[in-house]
């Protein structure tokens, strides 16, 4: 089966993208959780345009990219999970939860070194929070994001099955759980134990330091419970909290162009340091 995976994968992930992306949208219409005072034609064109040159980056840069390099693993016997001598299933569940945890540590990671910040917060910086906004990553983040994550799927030996389904629901979860969408309070409060929902996440897009600094979950909402990174609500409700960053207010932020120059443009000093480092 993994011989027909990797000429099918752009296709696989297309699909999806297109599928999640097109449901989140119309929920957002439907049942929005909070009124946007910037309007979607002005955030849309700039942050699907990332969207493009991100994938169009990542497949010149990474012919093969992670799935080619679990199957160079599964050929030559490479990893940790092969020589655990597991059966297939549970090898599969533990590449996908450890793939998931490397990610988490990888999203910690970025916020609290000043230069990978300086990549990452052009997600940060956006002023409304919604499906686009779950694929708004710097392309140099991206690229260094899929050298950790090829690193990673190398040293486990993960299964290419596994890393295909880890990429679509990655995929899949970041648009969910940065969606402006409203779930029942009953629902959410069972949801974030299983998978991080977008009430959850929204806290992480705080303006607030401490509440950027919570909730690095994108997939499983397990890590940030488990060292101690979990916050369970914006200290001004999910109606009054401030997204983005303070040092890019400026809907001229916005632009292509200007979200591209970000982490090479001087700013205050304050905007240049991890969120953690603001005093």
């Amino acid at each position: 089966m993994s011989d027909s995976l990797l000429p099918n994968e752009p296709a696989i992930r297309l699909t999806v993208f297109a599928g999640i992306f097109v449901v989140m949208a119309l929920w957002e219409r439907l049942a929005a959780r909070r009124p946007q005072a910037v309007p979607r034609r002005r955030r849309w064109p700039a942050n699907l345009g990332i969207v493009v040159i991100d994938t169009l980056l990542v497949r010149v840069a990474f012919p093969v990219a992670a799935i080619g390099v679990a199957q160079l693993a599964e050929a030559g016997g490479w990893g940790l999970l092969p020589a655990l001598g597991l059966p297939s299933w549970a090898m599969m569940v533990l590449a996908v939860v450890a793939l998931d945890l490397v990610i988490y540590f990888q999203h910690v990671l970025f916020h609290a070194v000043p230069t990978l910040w300086r990549l990452h917060r052009m997600h940060h910086a956006d002023l409304e929070f919604d499906v686009t906004t779950g694929a708004r990553f710097h392309p140099f983040e991206i690229l260094l994001s899929m050298l950790i994550k090829l690193g990673a799927v190398a040293a486990l030996g993960a299964p290419v099955v596994a890393v295909l389904v880890f990429e679509v629901v990655l995929n899949a979860t970041s648009m969910f759980n940065h969606g402006n969408v409203r779930l029942p309070r009953s629902i959410d409060r069972v949801l974030r134990w299983v998978v991080v929902t977008p009430d959850m996440h929204r806290v992480h897009h705080s303006v607030l330091p401490a509440e950027t600094n919570s909730n690095f979950g994108f997939n499983l909402p397990w890590w940030d419970r488990l060292f101690g990174t979990y916050r369970a609500q914006p200290q001004a409700g999910h109606a009054g909290m401030t997204i983005g960053i303070e040092q890019f207010r400026d809907p001229a932020e916005l632009r292509l162009d200007r979200m591209l120059l970000q982490p090479f443009r001087r700013a205050s000093a304050a905007a240049a340091r991890p969120p953690a480092d603001r005093r």
